[in-house]
């Protein structure tokens, strides 16, 4: 697999599962979180409201995911978000000590896929450029297999 098919792959599965991640602790709130299920209104509140915006973060990637060429701003600027999102993780195990174990699997997950993104980020626009310059090249390089350029 290319690193552009990677990247539409990876990006798409990242919206996918923040969509579901996000809906469902809307929809169950702080009985969602392993640990957190004695806490009252005001963190229940916070948890649907925040995954409100979770969910909204998958919809951003799976639009990126959608575009031709995929954006490398837009992959970078998600990516930094979610990143952002494990530095946070490490800041709380800092100040309040480690969580249930369940958060530590995600935390590795928000620190160790950021790299791949980030070199993933702008694969499909060298792609689309690569396929660009083959279609300018003049005769010769058009038909069935033209659009085929190694990196895809």
């Amino acid at each position: 697999m290319g690193k552009a098919k990677a990247l539409k792959w990876l990006a798409l599965a990242m919206g996918v599962a923040c969509v579901a991640i996000g809906a469902y602790h809307v929809v169950l709130g702080i009985v969602s979180v392993p640990g957190e299920e004695a806490s009252g209104a005001t963190v229940d509140s916070r948890e649907r409201f925040y995954n409100a915006i979770f969910l909204g973060f998958g919809l951003a990637w799976i639009w990126t995911a959608r575009r031709s060429p995929i954006p490398a701003a837009a992959v970078r600027v998600l990516t930094a978000v979610f990143l952002l999102g494990g530095v946070g993780r490490v800041l709380s195990v800092l100040v309040h000590g480690w969580p249930h174990w369940f958060q530590i699997p995600l935390a590795v997950l928000e620190l160790g896929l950021p790299p791949v993104y980030f070199w993933l980020a702008d694969a499909d626009e060298k792609a689309a450029a690569r396929r660009a310059e083959a279609g300018a090249a003049g005769p010769g390089t058009t038909g069935a297999g033209a659009s085929e350029v190694p990196g895809d």
